[in-house]
C-alpha cells in the first residue's frame, strides 16, 4: 500500500505562556469571587466563580494538551499525541454544558427563595472579572481561530467575560433599583448561553474523535475526481478522516485498467495527491493499488 503526504501543515506555536498567564488570572478571579459571593450573598457572583473555576481546569487541560501535542511519535505511539488537543476540546466543551446545568439548578432555587444581596461588592468583583478575562481573551484570540483546543479555552474565557458583564449590570440594577430577581435571571441567561456555545464545539470535537468525514468534504466528489485520471478503473473502499487541526487523511483502494509498473503507479499517486490536496485540502494520502482483484467494489465498506 503506497502512502505519501504533503508537508504543508504548519505546527503553530500555541502560546503556552499565554495559557499560563490566563490560568493564574482565573485563579485570582475565582478566589476573589468565591469570597465576594459568600460575603454578599450573590448567586450570580458564586455562579460566575464556579464558571471561572471550570475555566482554570479547562485552561490547565488545554495547556497539558498543547505540551503533549508537541511530543514526537514512537513505536508504540505512531501518531504521537496529535489528538491530545482534540480530546482537550471535547472535555472543555463538555464541562461548559455541565457547568451550565448546575447554574440552571441554582438559578431556579434562587427564584424560589430570593434574598437581598450586597451589590457594591458584586459590582467591584465583576469589574475585576471583566478586566482579567478580557485580557486573557486577547491573549488567546489569535490561536483560537486556527486551533480547536485553543478555541475551547477561548470560549470558556469569552463566555466568562460576558458573564461578568451580566453580573455587573445586575449589580447596578440591584444597587439603584433593588431588582434582586435580576441575580437569578442573569444566572439563568449565562447558563443558557454556555449551552449554546458549548454544543457546537462538543459536536465538532466529537466528529473528529469518531473519525467522521469532515463536513467540508464530499466523498463522491473525491471519487469522481480521482476516477478521471487515465488508467484508473475504479475507486472504492474509501476512508476519510481528520486526525487533528492540521491533518486530513484519505485511504482508498484503486483498480487499474492495466497491470502497470510500480514507477507508473508512483506518477499517478503524485497526481492524486496534488488533486486532492488543492481541491479538498487532504494532505495525507494512502492508496492500495489493485488489478483484477476480486473484492468489494463499493465506495464505502465497513471494515
Amino acid at each position: 500500500m503506497a502512502h505519501n503526504h504533503h508537508h504543508s501543515h504548519s505546527h503553530t506555536d500555541l502560546k503556552g505562556k499565554n495559557l499560563i498567564i490566563s490560568i493564574l488570572l482565573n485563579i485570582l478571579i475565582t478566589v476573589s469571587q468565591v469570597i465576594g459571593g459568600l460575603v454578599s450573598g450573590s448567586l450570580a457572583l458564586l455562579s460566575d466563580a464556579l464558571h471561572n473555576f471550570s475555566d482554570v481546569l479547562s485552561l490547565i487541560v488545554s495547556y497539558i494538551a498543547t505540551v503533549l501535542s508537541k511530543k514526537k511519535a514512537s513505536t508504540n505511539k505512531t501518531f504521537g499525541y496529535k489528538r491530545a488537543e482534540i480530546i482537550a476540546a471535547f472535555v472543555n466543551a463538555a464541562t461548559l454544558i455541565v457547568v451550565a446545568i448546575i447554574l440552571i439548578k441554582e438559578a431556579i432555587e434562587r427564584f424560589i427563595e430570593p434574598m437581598e444581596i450586597e451589590s457594591n461588592l458584586v459590582i467591584w468583583l465583576s469589574i475585576l472579572g471583566i478586566a482579567a478575562n478580557g485580557f486573557s481573551v486577547l491573549l488567546l484570540k489569535k490561536d483560537a481561530g486556527r486551533n480547536m483546543n485553543m478555541k475551547s479555552a477561548y470560549l470558556h474565557l469569552m463566555t466568562d467575560m460576558m458573564a461578568s458583564v451580566a453580573v455587573l449590570i445586575g449589580g447596578l440594577l440591584m444597587k439603584f433599583y433593588q431588582m434582586y430577581w435580576v441575580d437569578a435571571t442573569l444566572t439563568l441567561a449565562i447558563a443558557l448561553y454556555l449551552i449554546y456555545m458549548g454544543y457546537d464545539l462538543l459536536k465538532e470535537s466529537t466528529r473528529v474523535l469518531m473519525l467522521f468525514t469532515p463536513n467540508t468534504i464530499q466523498v463522491q466528489h473525491i471519487v469522481e475526481t480521482i476516477s478521471k485520471i487515465d488508467s484508473i478503473k475504479n475507486v472504492h473502499h474509501v476512508h476519510i478522516w481528520q486526525l487533528n487541526e492540521d491533518e486530513i487523511h484519505l485511504e482508498a483502494h484503486i483498480d487499474f485498467l492495466q497491470d502497470i509498473k510500480l514507477s507508473e503507479f508512483d506518477l499517478i499517486l503524485d497526481q492524486i495527491e496534488e488533486e486532492v490536496f488543492h481541491k479538498f485540502g487532504i494532505n495525507h494520502v494512502n492508496i492500495q493499488p489493485e488489478f483484477g482483484k476480486c473484492d468489494v467494489k463499493q465506495i464505502i465498506v465497513q471494515d
